[in-house]
């Protein structure tokens, strides 16, 4: 069973995001709702907390940037991040981001 802040197509997976920025440092911090609540330090001005969760969300789940794409709210703090997985790697990333949000 998929957590709530996960949808998934063929080739990928949907995050719903709760994005705070300017935060003390970048991190998971949990689920908000049916969303993974997500801290980066760089301010929201210029793209940089986008950046800023891109390359968070790449590190945590162990794949390129250029398979993370924000889709949905460049410019709010509610987010849709679509990130470019399918079959075992998709299951694996699903687990890890269960395991993150509860920490």
């Amino acid at each position: 069973m998929l957590p709530s802040f996960v949808s998934r197509d063929a080739e990928s997976l949907i995050l719903r995001l709760k994005v705070v920025p300017g935060a003390s440092r970048d991190a998971i911090a949990g689920v908000l709702g049916d969303r993974l609540k997500v801290r980066v330090s760089a301010p929201p001005e210029g793209g940089r907390a986008n950046e800023a969760i891109v390359r968070l969300l790449a590190a945590a789940l162990g794949v390129t940037a250029s398979s993370v794409a924000i889709v949905q709210g460049h410019a709010a703090p509610l987010k849709s991040v679509r990130i470019e997985l399918s079959g075992e790697a998709a299951a694996a990333a699903i687990e890890r981001l269960q395991a993150l949000a509860v920490r």
